[in-house]
């Protein structure tokens, strides 16, 4: 996502926080246990898991004009199975 749009909020995250993501009526809790900044051509942060993980990705700095050089990562571990909401 675009450090100046939607992951703007990204740049307060902190190491503990939770996530919720909601998709056709499911919601899933993941919890944030790593932030990373790393060269915008390292893919090690998306190697393969045997554990549900959500990674969000964006460019860093976040105050940073023109194509920035490295990217910040959020890694976030899946606290739940999906919660149906109510209807």
């Amino acid at each position: 996502g675009h450090r100046d749009t939607h992951f703007r909020v990204l740049k307060d995250i902190q190491t503990g926080d939770e996530i919720l993501l909601t998709r056709n009526g499911e919601t899933w809790r993941y919890r944030v246990d790593e932030l990373s900044v790393v060269s915008a051509d390292n893919l090690d942060p998306l190697r393969p898991s045997h554990t549900p993980v959500l990674h969000l990705i964006t460019c860093y700095p976040f105050h940073y004009l023109g194509a920035a050089p490295k990217r910040f990562i959020v890694q976030a571990r899946l606290e739940n199975e999906p919660l149906r909401a109510s209807r």
